[in-house]
């Protein structure tokens, strides 16, 4: 019986599809726990590449049972697509998916205000509703996808709150009014296809940690941009540390046995915010290049900068993290020199420590000893300036690119 959390420490993009998928062959059962279909996880499995949203990356291995925890927010259209292209693709979800039936729904009416606003503000959202949905959960006016089923009642409650949305897009934003009619419609139009997996989910975990079952909790974006925990305002909308959780399943802390941080060998950010590390310069365009930063959701080219043990260090000690997996070490090959952050100066500036890079090609390592000198070196520093053992290291992109230390 265990219990791991699985969580991006940087400003996500870290790999978590990827690690939770070649966790996932040993788990019973897989969480996502907050977040919306901004998150996108790419996976490459036999040299096919699938790109999650929304669906917990676990829902590749036919036996795992995969949730979507009431700490998400959703958009069912962009669910059903998902669900349908991996259907196509021979994955069954009968049975095997669950959702909880208290997520909060994103209406068309939030992804307006959220283009609108974006337009006006430019904190770099990918403009998919997420925020605007988070606003109306805490508020406490959100359709949950539990109201879809009571057909009495949620005409009346949908008129209610897009006809606030669109006062908020008139008056606020000068832009054009949503279809009230309509966005009921569409709903309507989906209950049927959702019905069978929705549950309660928080009883659904508490009866397979009861049953000694194997769960595994897949965080989506970074720690870095968690709403109170991260570089505000340049930030997502829940809570994307260890604490989220918690409130987005209903799984208490204390049964939680294991915490793997997730690291890239270098750092990454999509869109506007602070970023003391980013490179302009050719390691910079090395690692874009070779590191293939593109978002899988938005497309939007990775800012891509040395790794920052510093705010690290603050991190891992917010999110109880017990170990350390460190990804994309093979993007760094080819580099004379490697750079890491240990400090700050006066001036906010970055102290570095600087370490030789390595030639040789590491994606066929299967064990630390295989690796380069340098290599070694580079991780052994991270494990000691850190305090936390690094106990999987990926070095390629492929499902088995992946071994323990």
């Amino acid at each position: 019986m265990s219990a791991t959390l699985i969580l991006g420490l940087q400003w996500g993009d870290e790999g978590k599809g990827k690690i939770v998928d070649v966790l996932s062959k040993d788990a019973d059962l897989v969480c996502r726990f907050q977040g919306g279909h901004n998150a996108g996880h790419t996976l490459k499995v036999d040299n096919e590449k699938k790109v999650l949203h929304l669906i917990p990356s676990g829902i590749l291995h036919p036996s795992t049972v995969c949730v979507i925890g009431n700490g998400v927010v959703l958009s069912l259209s962009s669910l059903l697509t998902e669900i349908e292209n991996l259907e196509k693709s021979g994955i069954n979800f009968k049975d095997r998916f669950f959702i909880s039936q208290n997520c909060s729904l994103i209406l068309e009416s939030h992804i307006a205000i959220d283009v609108a606003r974006d337009k006006q503000e430019g904190i770099g959202t990918t403009g998919r509703g997420i925020g605007p949905a988070y606003e109306d959960k805490v508020a406490r006016r959100s359709i949950r996808l539990g109201d879809l089923f009571d057909e009495g009642t949620l005409p009346s409650k949908v008129d209610k709150l897009v006809s606030y949305h669109n006062t908020v897009l008139q008056e606020i934003y000068q832009a054009n009014p949503v279809d009230i009619n309509a966005v009921i419609e569409e709903l309507l139009n989906q209950k049927d296809k959702l019905e069978p997996f929705t549950t309660d989910v928080a009883d659904l975990l508490k009866r397979e940690h009861t049953n000694g079952k194997n769960i595994i909790f897949e965080g989506a974006q970074g720690s870095m941009l968690d709403i109170d925990h991260g570089s505000y305002p340049f930030v997502t909308s829940s809570s994307t540390t260890s604490g989220g959780v918690v409130a987005g399943s209903g799984f208490g802390a204390q049964h939680i046995s294991k915490t793997i941080g997730i690291i890239k060998a270098y750092c990454t950010r999509v869109g506007s915010g602070p970023f003391p590390t980013e490179l302009f310069d050719a390691a910079g365009d090395h690692m874009a290049t070779v590191g293939n930063e593109f978002g899988s959701t938005t497309g939007r080219q990775r800012r891509c900068g040395w790794l920052d043990l510093k705010a690290l260090d603050q991190i891992i000690f917010t999110n109880s993290v017990t170990e350390l997996c460190i990804t994309k070490l093979d993007v760094l090959t080819g580099l004379d020199t490697i750079d890491v952050c240990v400090d700050y100066d006066a001036d906010k500036k970055p102290i570095y420590k600087s370490f030789p890079g390595w030639k040789e090609d590491i994606e066929s390592a299967t064990e630390f000893a295989e690796l380069p000198k340098a290599a070694q070196d580079y991780l052994s520093y991270i494990e000691q300036y850190l305090g936390i053992p690094i106990k999987i290291i990926s070095v390629g992109p492929e499902r088995d690119s992946t071994f323990t230390k």
